[in-house]
């Protein structure tokens, strides 16, 4: 016969998970229908409010760094302030100032990602690594985007890119085990966590959902923005003038390919133009597209990996170029950090990937904001 003990305290664990999971559900509810609070997260009936979320993540977190411990990562903690945010071309950083004792000062930023540090520690010898970091990107804020957040970042020495969308599929059904969710969910789509993903690329997803032959467009590395702009009216998608070929490609992503991702199962979207992947190295036999991949659920981008691209030369090149086009768009650009493409030489062939771990908290939690899974979210800065 059982021991009476044990019946007992199953019986306590399974009233606390019923209660947990019910304030998740009653939580969303009120935030869906309220909105922001008008009162500050510190207020005891807003923390209240939003405390099961909370518990959620660091359920969830411990279970990411398990599976991590497990494989034979070591995790790591990258420095926020570097010589360089990052060289994305739509990507807006924190800056600040070193001030030295001597009085001499030089600029520095927080970065928006732990990447260039990552590799370099890739360089130095680390084979396998994890980075649960703190990242910083100015001009976002909304549902799904706050101006710090958590960016759960792992590398691969001498795996495929394939090996890290493998880890990819692990974590959303580790973390939706972790809050006994059977589904993630966002804004009325829903997806099965422990379902295999589907695994498309991307010019299959401009083919299926918005009828374009995005290939067509692409000639080596020769951008045809005005075919590319033709095959979009067609398809109903405005465009402007002064669109460039990216921006056109951004306007069909987000309007016809994304909001279809991910619904019922994970979708892995994979083989992005060489063009939209300035830290992926190309995928063999067809330079027109690189290993980059997004994984997407319920219509939100989780996660971004490569096969990290190890050619210092061509890097250079590409960061470059990104930053020729922030100039052009935004009228500013960051420094290249010199010292990433040093390492980069060094570093062996890798694959890695960032993923968004409040948005994955979002999701198994049934949040409607990004916000309600943060400790301590950054004050807007507006009246309420």
């Amino acid at each position: 016969m059982p021991n009476l003990v044990w019946l007992l305290e199953c019986a306590r664990t399974i009233a606390i998970r019923a209660s947990i999971a019910s304030k998740f559900r009653s939580a969303g509810r009120s935030a869906e229908m309220t909105g922001p609070p008008a009162s500050p997260w510190w207020e005891p009936h807003v923390h209240a409010d939003r405390r099961s979320f909370l518990v959620a993540r660091g359920r969830i977190n411990t279970a990411l760094r398990q599976y991590f411990l497990e494989e034979g990562f070591v995790e790591i903690e990258s420095a926020i302030l570097q010589v360089s945010p990052g060289n994305e071309a739509h990507l807006h950083a924190f800056a600040t100032e070193l001030i030295a004792p001597d009085g001499r000062r030089a600029p520095l930023y927080l970065h928006t990602s732990p990447e260039f540090a990552c590799k370099k520690l890739m360089a130095a010898g680390e084979r396998r690594i994890f980075d649960f970091a703190r990242v910083f990107r100015n001009r976002e804020r909304g549902a799904l985007h706050h101006p710090e957040f958590t960016l759960l970042e792992w590398y691969r020495a001498e795996d495929p890119y394939e090996a890290v969308m493998a880890d990819c599929a692990r974590l959303l059904a580790i973390a939706a085990d972790a809050v006994e969710a059977r589904a993630l969910s966002f804004r009325g789509r829903s997806m099965d966590p422990f379902a295999a993903p589907e695994r498309l690329t991307v010019a299959a997803a401009f083919d299926r959902f918005a009828g374009i032959d995005l290939l067509a467009t692409i000639d080596g590395e020769v951008l045809n923005r005005e075919c590319l702009g033709a095959a979009a009216q067609r398809a109903g998608i405005r465009i402007a003038h002064d669109d460039s070929w990216s921006d056109i490609f951004s306007r069909v992503m987000v309007e016809r390919v994304e909001p279809h991702l991910g619904c019922g199962r994970a979708t892995l979207l994979c083989e992005y133009p060489a063009a939209e992947a300035a830290l992926a190295r190309a995928k063999p036999g067809d330079s027109r597209v690189a290993e980059r991949f997004e994984l997407y659920a319920c219509g939100v981008e989780l996660a971004n990996g490569f096969g990290e691209l190890t050619d210092a030369g061509e890097q250079r090149r590409r960061l470059e170029r990104e930053m020729a086009e922030k100039q052009r768009v935004h009228g500013e650009r960051y420094p290249i950090d010199e010292d990433f493409l040093a390492a980069l030489a060094r570093m062996p062939p890798a694959s890695g990937v960032a993923l968004g771990f409040d948005r994955l908290v979002m999701l198994a939690t049934g949040a409607p904001r990004i916000d309600l899974v943060q400790w301590t979210p950054v004050d807007s800065g507006e009246e309420t």
